[in-house]
């Protein structure tokens, strides 16, 4: 029987597609909403006392100095501990993970018990980073560089993930989007009176689409696919926080013209041949100091409120 015949392909095919035009409504719903979510969200008061941040790497700071948890690769200097110090926290409990997805918000991770367990009745201030791993950064950075050699001015990442006649990756961070949700409901109900953030992720790619071969090794049309893919899985966390009663942290927008691709003074995000200590394809201690200056306006825009 051929594909075309085959009614539960069909009936998959029309879900997917159904599936995909779904994360592009949300675009619509952020792009008119946004900014009532800036307006509403942190109605609980300052300055905070209780903070508990939960999140990956991108929140861990992996190889910053200084390192104060090998497990998780925990840096000292990431932004959770920088909005900890500028805004006097007087309880201050990082459990970020490098690693981690949503599954270790409930489950261990090594000797990092589930991230979830750290956030108490009386915590008043939670941030969360998070869905970069469900979505498989990793794995899609090295199938990425791995294809280049295909087609260095083409595009074969993206054939490859639109192989099956929709985009993989977009299914993938719609398929995110509950996940991370389901989180959010759990910080809500563990501490009904904190105020949630999440924070979305940096620049890691030119925002102009140009390439940056060999330092990036990619090929030339996947830079502004692989860009795009970014956006999406921040415009899903932007759009999952807006509808879950948390604010939103855009460190993406802060971060555009520093990304991988630029020189190493320039740069706030490393390469995968890091010149700062960083991970591969990371913030380093500048980025992480940016990502927690675009997390205190936004706290400071909820400040004083009830």
């Amino acid at each position: 029987m051929t594909q075309r015949n085959r009614p539960g392909r069909a009936v998959s095919k029309r879900r997917t597609a159904i599936a995909l035009a779904a994360l592009s409504s949300c675009a619509l719903t952020v792009g008119f909403t946004g900014t009532a979510s800036a307006a509403t969200g942190g109605a609980h008061g300052s300055p905070r006392t209780s903070y508990v941040a939960l999140g990956d790497s991108y929140t861990s700071g992996p190889l910053i100095p200084t390192q104060v948890d090998a497990n998780c690769a925990r840096s000292d200097h990431n932004y959770p501990s920088v909005t900890a110090r500028e805004r006097h926290i007087t309880s201050f409990t990082d459990v970020s993970c490098g690693g981690a997805t949503t599954v270790e918000m409930w489950e261990a991770q090594g000797t990092n018990g589930p991230q979830l367990d750290a956030v108490k009745k009386d915590t008043d201030l939670v941030t969360l980073q998070i869905g970069g791993n469900d979505v498989g950064f990793g794995s899609i950075i090295g199938t990425c560089a791995t294809l280049s050699a295909k087609d260095l001015a083409g595009n074969p990442c993206q054939q490859y993930y639109g192989a099956k006649g929709y985009d993989q990756l977009t299914l993938k961070i719609l398929q995110t989007a509950p996940k991370v949700a389901r989180v959010l409901r759990e910080v809500h109900h563990k501490a009904p009176h904190a105020r949630v953030v999440v924070v979305g992720y940096p620049d890691l790619l030119p925002e102009d689409g140009t390439g940056c071969f060999p330092q990036v090794p990619f090929a030339a049309k996947d830079f502004p696919y692989l860009r795009d893919t970014e956006k999406r899985l921040n415009l899903m966390l932007r759009a999952v926080a807006l509808l879950n009663r948390a604010d939103y942290v855009d460190t993406y927008g802060p971060t555009v013209g520093h990304d991988m691709c630029k020189a190493p003074a320039d740069r706030w995000i490393e390469p995968l041949s890091p010149a700062a200590p960083a991970a591969p394809a990371h913030p380093n201690a500048k980025g992480e100091e940016v990502m927690a200056q675009a997390l205190l306006k936004t706290l400071d825009r909820g400040a004083g409120r009830h």
